[in-house]
């Protein structure tokens, strides 16, 4: 018996990462997981993941930020699983310049995939909340960052979405506690991921969205990052999609609102 046994869950953006160690462990749990990556390849390959370790999985590819993805991102947990339970906007990436160098591109896209797409997937599934009630308590987690709250240099655009975000969080907290529906978030902090990954090369860039995408970390600000963090080193993914899985439980129908900061005690 898992402790999401016939609850089912959209997790964005799980095709790598945090998302896709979400998925697993939500499925791992019991829950019937709808896969989201940009690219096939990688949403399919967590979802036959999930289902060789005897779990159930479904998969909806595009991006978030696309203007019908999220009823179809909706409809696919519905459709396939009967219902829904769990969501967890987990997708989103950095695009970073100081602002004097910021481009409306950066700004936009950076609040859209971040922000403006977890509020598209949260309106569509309102209804279906409202019309369907449940005996039990429905549970959403936004990812947010620790620069939402704190601030990071050259993450204007970031930090805006997120904090953003967590006010997204407290007010639906307040509409949809009448459908018995949880609303928190977390916000993480250095956590180990191709987007931070150390690397001593200044130009490693990824393509996202058809976009290349500056990533990872020199080695002697990770080092410096890690110098700060109680535990002398950054999180893995893991360890951050055991900090949503917890505010998916049963355990957690009294936490409402609460945007829960997972980066060891660094700040």
């Amino acid at each position: 018996m898992g402790t999401l046994d016939g609850k089912s869950a959209l997790v964005s953006g799980s095709g790598r990462g945090i998302g896709r160690e979400i998925a697993l462990r939500l499925a791992s749990e019991g829950a019937s997981v709808v896969v989201n990556d940009l690219d096939p390849e990688p949403a399919e390959r967590t979802a036959a993941d999930i289902r060789a370790a005897g779990g159930t999985a479904a998969v909806c590819v595009g991006s978030v930020t696309t203007a019908d993805f999220s009823q179809r991102f909706v409809d696919t947990a519905v459709d396939t699983f009967g219902g829904l339970d769990i969501i967890v906007n987990n997708a989103g990436y950095t695009w970073d310049s100081v602002i004097q160098k910021m481009s409306d591109e950066q700004w936009d896209t950076i609040l859209d995939v971040n922000l403006t797409a977890p509020f598209r997937i949260l309106r569509a599934a309102q209804p279906y909340f409202r019309n369907n009630p449940v005996d039990h308590h429905r549970k959403v987690v936004n990812i947010a960052s620790t620069t939402g709250f704190y601030g990071a240099a050259g993450q204007s655009n970031y930090g805006a979405a997120k904090a953003g975000l967590v006010g997204l969080t407290k007010v639906l907290a307040k509409e949809w506690g009448r459908y018995r529906v949880n609303v928190n978030a977390v916000a993480f902090g250095f956590i180990l991921t191709r987007m931070t990954e150390v690397t001593a090369a200044d130009n490693t860039t990824l393509e996202i969205d058809g976009r290349e995408i500056r990533v990872g970390m020199n080695p002697e600000r990770a080092a410096m990052a890690s110098t700060i963090i109680p535990f002398g080193r950054p999180g893995t993914a893991k360890e951050a999609a055991g900090a949503v899985y917890l505010l998916c439980t049963p355990d957690a129908d009294y936490i409402n609102s609460q945007c829960i900061v997972v980066d060891a005690g660094r700040v």
